[in-house]
């Protein structure tokens, strides 16, 4: 527990300095290291070893995505339309499914061939969960609406990991998916909920004051807070908990299967990326397009 709180401590403030604070470059080489690391711990967890001769490929097409995504908002944000960038992004995906799908094909006949399941492997750790992640850059780079956005998927997951913890923790009964985690219970899911909601109450209410005090920053004074009512905040911490928990749950099946405790030892106390931003994979794109409606 020590560790855990430790690397919270550290990492928490450098983590918000880059993804609010930093030039959005900055939050983009963040995130594309991140995905390439996630996807270096997918592959070794889940591809094993007849899968190594994709992991470079993998690695690199992941880290390429954050790229292709900053180039994409760029654009946007200035209206260069001309500049194709989408579609390269979508040729640069072509091209990875075909160069891992010819390798597969060049090492059939050995004995040490790759398997389908190695394939799709990379195909989730390559494109799947780094085009999810890259939401986080999205919401950095919004035109028109604020830095602060990319906090909204950290505080509804954080808020709803810590309070399912300590929920469980205190009152927890009943299991909830034993087979797939068996110390997370029907409690500390509830705890969890109340996280949400209550990550979400934070975030408007710091939003907010930001949003009336720091006049002398424009993106502070465009932030998301007073956009937000309060009926949105309670639907995106119930909602986004939900995600939250099945994303958590989702990346436990994988490691369940494979026989992984954990994806890495990158964040003492923590794991691995996969371990610490499991949940915030998933809850990233719910809040990007739910933004697009609201």
């Amino acid at each position: 527990m020590f560790k855990r709180v430790m690397v919270a401590v550290v990492g928490l403030p450098l983590l918000i300095l880059i993804l609010g604070w930093a030039p959005s470059w900055a939050t983009m080489l963040l995130l594309a290291a991140m995905c390439a690391i996630g996807a270096w711990e997918l592959m070794r967890a889940a591809a094993g070893e007849r899968g190594k001769p994709l992991t470079s490929l993998t690695v690199i097409a992941a880290a390429a995505v954050p790229v292709c995504v900053y180039g994409e908002m760029s654009i946007e944000n200035t209206e260069l339309t001309a500049l194709p960038v989408l579609p390269f992004a979508a040729l640069l995906g072509a091209v990875f499914i075909f160069a891992i799908f010819a390798l597969a094909i060049h090492r059939y006949d050995e004995e040490q061939g790759i398997p389908f399941a190695a394939v799709t492997c990379a195909i989730f750790a390559g494109l799947a969960f780094p085009l999810m992640f890259s939401c986080l850059l999205r919401l950095r780079m919004m035109p028109a609406i604020g830095m602060l956005q990319v906090f909204l998927p950290l505080a509804i997951s954080f808020g709803s990991d810590t309070f399912a913890l300590f929920a469980g923790m205190l009152c927890g009964k009943h299991k909830l998916a034993p087979k797939v985690s068996p110390k997370k219970t029907v409690e500390g899911a509830i705890g969890g909920l109340l996280g949400g909601v209550i990550g979400m109450t934070v975030f408007k209410l710091v939003a907010d004051s930001m949003a009336h005090t720091l006049t002398v920053y424009p993106p502070i004074e465009m932030a998301a807070g007073p956009q937000i009512s309060w009926g949105a905040v309670f639907a995106l911490g119930i909602i986004g908990s939900t995600i939250s928990q099945i994303g958590d749950l989702s990346f436990s099946v994988i490691k369940r299967e494979f026989g992984v405790k954990d994806y890495g030892n990158l964040l003492p106390g923590h794991g691995g990326i996969l371990d610490r931003f499991d949940s915030v994979t998933f809850v990233a794109p719910f809040v990007w397009l739910a933004l697009q409606l609201l």
